[in-house]
């Protein structure tokens, strides 16, 4: 039963449980198939039949004439075909309300309908968003530079977007029905995409696509674009070459996996790295990477791969590098050992609202590991193990900065002590932009002696107060 309910060739049209579905035919009724309109029908409630209705109604006819021939696992090239004689074949011999314009565009449509995003797929091809976020037919939301704006994409009705969703976690082989009613997933672009049917979600189901571009940005980049300063740059590059270990905290969407991403540059291409995140997204430009995934549980409850197992399986794998795209949970304990014996260099990322904040998540995440330690061990370990802290913000201007890049100089009592190195001072408003600057505090970290053993010689003038300010 497991390898079916798997299947993508036995989920490319699976409906709604039959509660699941009951519920969104109150919102939204739904003919069955025999009571389908005609496309050439006029709507009753408005006495036209436009493109989207005529669309929807041949969209149903569609994906029937493809279930009866068998063609549900059928390739994406031999699907197109039959959307393309099913089109030809209704234009030519059925009366339909559709101008020149419209019915050129009606097989386009009708293939992306079947097997693509549906609605969404003109968003998905704007390079300028970065987020969608559908919460239910008439509310889909994107952000684009920073900013959350209402779209005019709509969706027929909430059985429309679940026909989405299910299509979506189809074609990676994934479901979400009535006994799995949210899943995560990645598509082939690298997108993180989060879904949700109710009853979870109480009014519609709603999907969350987080985008990623195809070309990672890199250093030289995030410093035009205000994410941080030259002289910032130059020492984070330095202190990943000489293997230092880097935790980069921020809020959601504030830039940790971009930052992430643009460090790994610094990291030298004979390194064998290790990557471990629970959606692959990371782009590395090096030739010895490892991508390592979690697998959250089937629909059994079984199979779930957890982000610290493949910590534990890392260590055996002879890694030069382990990177941890986020840490969550008690992959903290893992993480922290495998950097205080011997495995250098490491990055990750973590939520938190300041580099504080992120050392006390860490010890919350060791906790959770299951393993009696007094919050002083842990702490020495956080101490021993970790030694920078980049934390990042995005602001509201939409501008995500690197708001302070601060080192870890040991512990007084059970308190972790941090001290800045670079920070963003913040000034005012130049219009609708914040202006700022980035400096450096005045203040050497003591590290630079141990990069300077790995032949990574610091010029003190980076670290002079004020020196080397860029406007944020």
């Amino acid at each position: 039963m497991s390898d079916q309910h798997d299947d993508p060739r036995a989920l490319f049209k699976r409906s709604l449980s039959a509660d699941a579905a009951g519920r969104l035919a109150k919102r939204a009724p739904s003919p069955d198939a025999s009571a389908r309109p005609r496309a050439d029908e006029p709507d009753p409630t408005t006495g036209r039949a436009d493109f989207l209705r005529v669309k929807g109604t041949l969209q149903a006819r569609l994906l029937d004439e493809i279930e009866r021939r068998g063609l549900t696992s059928a390739g994406e090239s031999e699907v197109v075909r039959v959307v393309r004689e099913f089109t030809d074949d209704v234009l030519a011999n059925e009366v339909l309300p559709l101008n020149e314009a419209e019915r050129g565009r009606l097989a386009e449509e009708l293939a992306e309908e079947t097997l693509g995003m549906g609605p969404l797929s003109t968003l998905m091809a704007d390079p300028a968003v970065t987020d969608i976020l559908v919460n239910g037919p008439d509310a889909v939301w994107v952000e684009r530079f920073g900013k959350l704006e209402k779209t005019s994409v709509r969706f027929r009705d909430a059985d429309h977007v679940a026909r989405v969703i299910e299509r979506i976690a189809a074609r990676v082989g994934r479901r979400i029905d009535q006994a799995s009613p949210m899943v995560d997933l990645r598509l082939a672009d690298g997108s993180r995409v989060n879904a949700t049917i109710p009853p979870v979600s109480i009014d519609y189901p709603t999907l969350s696509i987080r985008r990623f571009g195809r070309q990672r940005l890199r250093r030289a980049e995030l410093i035009e674009l205000g994410m941080m300063s030259a002289p910032m740059e130059r020492f984070l590059d330095a202190a990943v070459r000489a293997r230092q270990n880097i935790l980069i905290s921020g809020g959601t969407g504030a830039g940790k996996s971009t930052l992430l991403g643009a460090l790994a540059e610094a990291i030298p291409n004979d390194e064998r790295i290790v990557t471990i995140e629970d959606t692959a997204e990371l782009m590395l430009d090096q030739e010895h990477v490892v991508r390592l995934e979690t697998r959250p549980q089937n629909v059994e409850g079984r199979g779930a791969i957890g982000a610290r197992e493949l910590v534990v399986n890392a260590l055996r794998m002879r890694p030069t590098r382990i990177i941890v795209g986020e840490v969550r949970s008690g992959e903290a304990l893992d993480m922290l050992q495998a950097m205080n014996t011997g495995h250098e260099g490491g990055l990750s990322t973590v939520h938190s609202n300041s580099a504080r904040d992120a050392l006390a998540r860490i010890e919350t995440m060791v906790l959770m590991a299951g393993v009696e330690l007094p919050s002083k061990a842990i702490r020495d370990q956080i101490v021993n193990a970790i030694d920078l802290v980049v934390h990042v913000h995005r602001f509201e201007d939409g501008v995500r900065r690197v708001v302070s890049v601060s080192e870890i100089t040991g512990i007084e009592g059970t308190t972790p002590l941090l001290q800045d190195v670079f920070r963003f001072q913040r000034s005012g408003h130049q219009g609708k932009r914040i202006s700022g600057e980035f400096v450096a505090t005045g203040i050497v970290p003591r590290l630079v002696e141990r990069m300077r053993e790995r032949d990574e010689m610091l010029p003190l003038s980076w670290f002079q107060r004020g020196g080397g300010a860029a406007d944020g």
